[in-house]
C-alpha cells in the first residue's frame, strides 16, 4: 500500500462559472466564448431551511407543551439577572445541549420568549 503524504497541497481549481472564456486556445480561461446558462437551484441547496408548516407545528407544540424544566431554569436565570447572567446561562445551556452553537441559540430563544411574555403582561395591564 502506498504511503499517504500529509503535506499534500490542495490546488484551487478555477471553475468555468467564475471566469469568462476569452476565445484563445491556451491559458487559464481558454476556450470558445459562450454565454453562461442560468441553472435552476438544486434541491440540496434548500436543505435545513425552516418551512412554514414546520414552523407552525413547532409553534403549536411549544404552546401546548410549554417549556421543559431546564428551559424554565434558564428563564428563571434571565429573570433574576445578575452581573454575569449571560455567561451563566450559556454555560448551563452548553452543559445540557452539548455545543456552543446550540447553547447560544437556546439562550437567544429563551430571551425572546421572556420578552414576548413581558410584552404580553405590559399589554394586559
Amino acid at each position: 500500500r502506498p504511503s499517504r503524504s500529509t503535506n499534500t497541497l490542495s490546488t484551487k481549481r478555477i471553475t468555468r462559472a467564475t471566469m469568462a472564456r476569452n476565445g484563445i486556445a491556451k491559458g487559464a480561461n481558454s476556450g470558445f466564448v459562450t454565454e453562461q446558462k442560468e441553472r435552476a437551484a438544486r434541491p440540496s441547496r434548500s436543505k435545513g431551511k425552516l418551512g412554514k408548516r414546520t414552523a407552525l407545528c413547532r409553534e403549536i407544540a411549544r404552546e401546548v407543551a410549554g417549556l421543559s424544566p431546564y428551559e424554565r431554569r434558564i428563564l428563571d436565570m434571565i429573570k433574576t439577572g445578575g452581573s454575569a447572567a449571560d455567561k451563566r446561562i450559556y454555560k448551563f445551556a452548553k452543559r445540557r445541549l452539548g455545543s456552543h452553537k446550540r447553547a447560544v441559540a437556546k439562550r437567544e430563544d429563551i430571551k425572546a420568549i421572556n420578552s414576548k411574555m413581558r410584552a404580553k403582561q405590559a399589554g394586559a395591564n
